[in-house]
């Protein structure tokens, strides 16, 4: 009974501490939440695309519309699963890296779809104490199913192609530093996931979204920023981003356009059903070639026996 007592008493603590850490901020000093505001700006350039990607991505019709249904997915995938913001920030973030460096070109659609399905597992597995299971993900919104070994290479190859670095200083890692200052977070975090929808707003530095993001938020539906360290976000981003944000605060003046494409998009059918399925169940040399995925057999299961094993 003593010991028995004992645990109570310790789970009792336990669990009122866990409640004061929620309630809590986790920088307890303005400089604290500076000294971590100048490390994401120090890492962020390093998680961009290459210089370029944007214009490369809107002179290929195939790849933005590509990337466009990817990034949909991700976001119906996050809300499904109740993933956190930060998994498909950091999913997001691993796709344009990924695009951005090796290009893609010559890709079907579902070597698309095969890339999106790695960065949520690999994003999810980063970011979750309990990520779903590679079958798990593809229940909803995939064209194919593919077998999990063929995710796992692909899951290797992006790992390799990003330097094995996953911490990715995304618009919502901003926003994650400060949440406990925003009284609208949702509203804040909706936006955010329209704005990655756009490839247009990848120009812009992470920091320079999310301070625009808030700025916009605020004028429009009265947001208050309570914590004095996000009151100096624009004080503490660089002098040669200010145009920049200026800039990107003028594209987000239609964010109404972006709310309507966000909810018509919603409201279609599911992702990645268009465009012909892969021909074949194992990769040739030349596909080999394109998506730079170790040599194998590369099995998928395809539309039909994926609808016989959901049934």
């Amino acid at each position: 009974m003593e010991s028995l007592l004992c645990d109570e008493i310790w789970l009792e603590k336990e669990e009122e501490l866990k409640n004061d850490v929620e309630n809590s901020c986790f920088f307890k000093s303005k400089e604290d939440c500076e000294e971590a505001f100048e490390i994401l700006l120090d890492k962020e350039i390093s998680y961009m695309p290459k210089i370029g990607y944007v214009k490369f991505i809107k002179e290929n019709c195939f790849i933005e519309n590509a990337r466009f249904k990817a990034i949909h997915w991700l976001i119906k995938s996050q809300r499904r699963w109740n993933l956190s913001f930060g998994a498909v920030f950091g999913a997001a973030s691993y796709l344009d890296q990924f695009i951005s460096l090796n290009k893609c070109q010559g890709w079907k659609y579902w070597m698309f779809e095969l890339l999106s399905i790695a960065c949520l597992s690999v994003a999810s597995k980063f970011h979750e104490t309990s990520p779903p299971q590679l079958l798990e993900l593809q229940m909803e919104g995939v064209g194919h199913l593919f077998e999990s070994t063929m995710i796992q290479r692909m899951e290797l190859t992006l790992l390799e192609t990003l330097g094995w670095r996953l911490n990715s200083t995304t618009p919502y890692s901003y926003i994650e530093l400060f949440q406990w200052s925003i009284n609208s977070l949702k509203t804040v975090n909706d936006l955010l996931l329209r704005i990655l929808l756009d490839a247009k707003f990848l120009e812009f530095r992470p920091c320079v979204i999310a301070q625009s993001v808030v700025t916009c938020i605020s004028e429009d539906l009265s947001l208050l920023i309570d914590d004095s360290c996000f009151n100096n976000f624009t004080r503490l981003i660089p002098q040669d981003q200010k145009d920049d944000i200026s800039k990107c605060q003028r594209m987000m003046i239609n964010k109404q356009f972006l709310i309507n494409e966000f909810q018509e998009l919603i409201i279609t059918s599911g992702v990645f059903n268009y465009g012909p399925p892969s021909p074949v169940t194992v990769l040739t040399m030349d596909q080999h070639d394109l998506c730079d995925i170790p040599q194998g057999d590369f099995n998928y299961i395809s539309n039909a026996n994926k609808r016989k094993r959901e049934r």
